[in-house]
């Protein structure tokens, strides 16, 4: 399992504002990473600095062995990362079909049936509702339609920001259980999370963020089941 993201002491401010302060960690190929943290602890800021929305300060990322320094995030996508966004984001006026169409704008137009397949296997619900335009779906629907337009870039690393945000619990059970199919079907996970019981469930290992440091980092498991943990970010 060799070393697929390592992201080394990121600096990334805000105007004057330090909002990611040194923050390093690694994600390994085949892994589900998740990085856990209160609200505003600098959770999506380091997710969109890793996938070249913002720039860092200072600090090192680098993707399969290639520096990412000042790439854009086209670019970034071009490498093999995909990042699902907070809010989800979609083309509100567009199909779900149009939708996924324009996750695959990297790829050659030969192999975009075949990612359509592989997206409609995991979401069906997308493709019972392909000719609908994608406002007009639930928040669940959005959710997945968010979700597969980023695998339709055929990503190496999927990065999720947030995917239970605003779903009802069955939903959110549904979406975590699609990270986990994801994952086995080989996509590698960083995966952002407000929901750290959920998170810690599903993943291998986790990076605990606070004011924009990582205080704590380990199993997955093992920190789910630690006091600490559980009286911070499970309701212990």
């Amino acid at each position: 399992m060799g070393n697929m993201l390592k992201v080394e002491d990121l600096h990334v401010y805000y105007g004057s504002i330090h909002a990611i302060k040194g923050v390093s960690f690694e994600v390994n190929e085949g892994e589900i990473v998740t990085l856990i943290g209160a609200n505003g602890a600098g959770k999506s800021t380091t997710l969109n600095t890793v996938g070249g929305l913002l720039k860092a300060r200072s600090g090192k990322i680098s993707f399969m062995d290639k520096d990412l320094h000042g790439i854009g995030a086209d670019k970034v996508v071009a490498q093999g990362m995909a990042l699902c966004p907070e809010g989800r984001r979609v083309f509100q006026h567009m199909t779900v079909l149009e939708n996924l169409e324009m996750g695959a704008y990297t790829r050659p137009s030969s192999e975009v049936a075949d990612s359509l397949e592989k997206v409609y296997e995991l979401f069906p619900r997308l493709k019972e509702r392909y000719r609908q335009v994608a406002g007009t779906l639930s928040g669940g629907e959005q959710q997945m339609l968010a979700m597969g337009r980023a695998l339709m870039s055929k990503p190496k690393l999927m990065m999720l920001d947030e995917p239970s945000m605003g779903l009802a619990p069955i939903l959110v059970k549904q979406i975590f259980s699609i990270i986990e199919d994801m994952n086995k079907q080989g996509t590698t996970i960083l995966l952002v999370e407000q929901n750290a019981q959920m998170a810690l469930s599903v993943a291998n290992r986790a990076y605990v963020l606070e004011t924009g440091r990582i205080t704590t980092s380990g199993d997955a498991k093992e920190l789910a089941e630690s006091e600490e943990i559980k009286k911070a970010y499970l309701g212990g």
